[in-house]
């Protein structure tokens, strides 16, 4: 009787300048590698990227205000609590525009949510 066992696939991430003892090492106990080099690691900031700009004018401060509500993982009535009694219905009615965001709702927000109030503030 024949019985074909298929080796497990070992999938081993490494980052950085990897020494050539730690790879010499891994070709005697798991036999041939794949080495890939990936040299797309660079950091880039995404306020200067084509993507950002061009996203930029469709992001609404409602929008905004979602994304880091939803970010600091709060609800909508936990988020009206946090600015001083909001209701949840007004938070609500700001993310989806049908109610402005003023300066001061704007710095509140801000402190609640750690950023600028300048996200929430249609300029």
């Amino acid at each position: 009787m024949q019985v074909v066992v298929k080796t497990p696939r070992i999938n081993l991430k490494m980052k950085g300048d990897i020494p050539a003892g730690i790879i010499k090492a891994l070709k005697n106990e798991y036999g041939d590698l794949q080495i890939i080099h990936d040299k797309d690691d660079e950091v880039v900031n995404i306020v200067d990227t084509d993507w950002y700009k061009s996203m930029q004018p469709l992001l609404t401060p409602g929008k905004a205000l979602r994304v880091y509500r939803e970010n600091a993982g709060l609800t909508q009535e936990a988020l009206g609590a946090k600015v001083g009694g909001v209701p949840r219905q007004h938070i609500s009615g700001m993310e989806t525009g049908r109610r402005t965001i003023g300066k001061e709702m704007a710095k509140r927000l801000a402190i609640a949510l750690n950023t600028s109030p300048l996200k929430f503030i249609q300029i």
